[in-house]
Order: structure tokens, then C-alpha cells, then sequence
């Protein structure tokens, strides 16, 4: 599968919008609810590259590359025919063979990616748009066999999918912490570019908390120079200690080539999507029913907020819904959820859906001259707000 290419940066205001779930999809409905797969997590320790920097990265590779497969698909494609060629007259003319072949019904349309090892017994966790839409999967691991996998379930709204392969004794990789990264850290990107096969390449976290991009209802990237290709959706970027930071998704380019500037899903999303996936069949996120707008500088003049440190103006809740009961008023300024200072509206859209329905979130708000604190109960996104 190619790995998705945005033709632009630029960033705009996230205005009047509904803060809560996004659109699930439900890929095995009648699912029986499982446990949440076990997976190995890393000391949360500074990494020693800071201060010294190795020589080489050999052992990081090491220790993550088993983990990371090539994933290929198959789609069965069904061509359209024109509508002239309907007409009756038009086939008993020239014939029903050389009017629509029927070898030209149909075609077989194949792509590549990759995926990363979460757990021994054969969960696999790649992008969405890897596997979407495809009729077979198959998992090329490190001996050369290529597994059938089964789709557990996808969430397109952050791009994450898992899958599972009939196997056990797998070699998992080790979650690293996405939220310790520092702008100028080693990473790696690990994957299966334009299926040339398993390759390694190094950069540096450029930024993160990057949003707006127009790639996923939920954004919250990393940024590296770590080249980034075609057939690298899904794998793996990791710290110099070879531990998961990332699921490389995107990159922008005017070619479809690198240049430098690549997008990963921070591991801690990911792994959140994938637990609710394997556990509920389907991601399930917080919601409090609040219309939002981002302050510009002549709105903060206007309404005498100081809002250099970013802040998110409520313009409306949604009446009964969660943060109308909690007593959340149009005009509030929101600053921090749970001690977490709000950037933007986006920022607080995640924040939010990061937490499961039930949860309770305090906000901390301005409204008029008076700082405040709101307690709300995270609810659930109605259905019919998914449309």
C-alpha cells in the first residue's frame, strides 16, 4: 500500500467543532469481548544517546527489527462498463465477447506495507489505509513464510488497525514511551519501502503534537526526517534503544518520495486504539458534548484573555450532554484538562477522546475574571452524532 502523501502544511482553525468520538468502524460486530493483549513496556529511563551519542545503532535494530513483518494485499477490483456498451443492439452488433471481455471485468489489485509484533501469540498492529478495503492479508515474517492474517478490527479516525496471524513465539516489540520525546532524539524507521524489503532508516524527532495536517480526525504526530516511503506505512519508528515510539503513516512530499518530512502515530495513541480494538472490537472514546473555537488575537483582546499559552473558548454544549450536566457554560475559557495544558482546539479534542466514557475529567477554566473548576464524567458519542 502506498504510505499516504499530503500536498500541504497548512494549518487552520478548528471552529464550531463537536469535541467527542469519532466514527467507528465496526469490523467484527458479533465479537466476543476479549482481554486486553499483554505487551512489553520499557523502563521509562533517559536515553544515554543524549548525553553520549553511539557510534552505532546495530543493537536498537537488533533488538526491533524481528518485530516488524511485511504486510501484502489483495482486492479483487470490478471494473465499470460504459453504458453504450449496455445497449443490446450495440452487443448483438459486435458481439458479446468483443464488446466486454470478461477477462476485463475484474482485476486483482495488490499493495504492500508493513506491520509491527505486539505480542508473542501474533497480534499485529499497522495503519488503516494499509489493509482497508482488502480482501486478502498476508504477513511475510523474518523466515520468509507469509502467514494469513485476520483483521480484528480498524479505526479509520486514527488510522490504526490489528491484525491477527496464526502463530505463537513471536518475537514482540518493546513500547517505548512517545510522550518522553524530545525534539533532536535519535529514531529509526523500520519497514518494507517500495517492497525491496526490510530497511533501516535514521533521523531525528523534528516536532511533535502536530495536528491539522488533514490526515486523521485524531492527530497528534511526530515528526521526523527519518526517510519514509512508500510500503513503510505501518512499521515500526524507534528510539535508540530499539523501543516503539511511532507507527510511521504519512509523509508530505510533491513527489511521493521523501524529502524529509514524515508523520508517525505516537505509540501511546496507538496502543490505546489497538487495547479497545482487541478488548471492545471497536475504539470507544470519551465526549462532553462542547462546540469549541480556537482565540485568535483579536478575540483575546476583545474578551480581555491571556491566551499566549494557548486555551480553548467553549461557543456552546450540547443540551443534557456531558458537559452541560457538569455545568461547562458557552463563554468559558478552558485551559487545562486534568492538570494538562490545553494548546488548541485539537489538542483538546484528543485530550478528551484519549479517556474512556465514564471517566471523570476536571477542567480547569477562566469565566469572566474567576478561575474555576469543572468535574465532568466523560460520556460515550451518541450514534446518531455519527453521521
Amino acid at each position: 500500500m502506498e504510505i499516504r502523501s499530503i500536498s500541504t502544511l497548512a494549518s487552520a482553525a478548528l471552529s464550531a467543532a463537536l469535541i467527542g468520538a469519532a466514527i467507528t468502524l465496526f469490523v467484527l460486530r458479533d465479537q466476543p469481548r476479549r482481554e486486553p493483549v499483554t505487551i512489553s513496556h520499557a523502563a521509562d529511563t533517559p536515553l544515554s544517546a543524549r548525553a553520549v551519542g553511539p557510534v552505532s545503532y546495530a543493537d536498537a535494530v537488533q533488538r526491533a527489527s524481528p518485530a516488524v513483518v511485511n504486510i501484502y494485499t489483495t482486492r479483487l477490483v470490478r471494473q465499470r462498463v460504459h453504458p453504450l456498451l449496455q445497449d443490446p443492439m450495440i452487443r448483438r452488433f459486435f458481439g458479446e465477447g468483443a464488446i466486454i471481455p470478461k477477462q476485463r471485468l475484474a482485476r486483482i489489485e495488490n499493495s504492500l506495507g508493513s506491520a509491527v509484533i505486539v505480542s508473542p501469540d501474533g497480534y499485529l498492529l499497522t495503519n488503516n489505509h494499509v489493509i482497508a478495503e482488502a480482501d486478502e492479508i498476508f504477513a511475510s515474517m523474518a523466515d520468509g513464510n507469509a502467514l494469513p492474517a485476520k483483521l480484528v478490527g480498524s479505526d479509520p479516525d486514527s488510522d490504526i488497525a490489528v491484525l491477527k496471524i496464526g502463530a505463537s513465539d513471536l518475537p514482540a516489540i518493546t513500547f517505548g514511551s512517545s510522550d518522553t520525546l524530545a525534539v533532536g532524539d535519535v529514531v529509526l524507521a523500520i519497514g518494507n519501502p517500495f517492497g525491496v524489503g526490510k530497511a533501516v532508516t535514521m533521523g531525528i524527532v523534528s516536532a511533535t503534537g502536530r495536528s491539522d495536517l488533514g490526515i486523521n480526525t485524531f492527530e497528534d504526530f511526530i515528526q521526523t526526517d527519518a526517510a519514509i516511503n512508500p510500503g513503510n506505512s505501518g512499521g515500526a519508528l524507534v528510539n535508540a534503544r530499539g523501543e516503539l515510539v511511532g507507527i510511521n503513516t504519512a509523509i508530505f512530499s510533491k513527489t511521493g518520495a521523501s524529502i524529509g518530512i514524515g508523520f508517525a502515530i505516537p505509540a501511546k495513541l496507538a496502543e490505546g486504539v489497538m487495547q479497545q480494538i482487541i478488548t471492545h472490537g471497536r475504539a470507544v472514546r470519551g465526549w462532553l458534548g462542547i462546540r469549541v473555537q480556537d482565540v485568535t488575537t483579536e478575540l483575546a483582546e476583545s474578551m480581555g484573555l491571556d491566551a499566549s499559552n494557548g486555551g480553548v473558548l467553549i461557543a456552546g454544549t450540547l443540551e443534557k450532554g456531558p458537559a452541560d450536566r457538569a455545568g461547562v457554560e458557552p463563554g468559558d475559557f478552558v485551559t487545562a484538562i486534568d492538570g494538562v495544558a490545553v494548546r488548541d482546539a485539537r489538542h483538546l479534542l484528543n485530550l478528551i477522546a484519549r479517556h474512556a466514557p465514564g471517566t471523570a475529567l476536571k477542567l480547569e477554566a477562566l469565566r469572566g475574571n474567576q478561575t474555576i473548576a469543572i468535574d465532568a464524567l466523560a460520556g460515550e458519542r451518541p450514534a446518531i452524532l455519527d453521521q
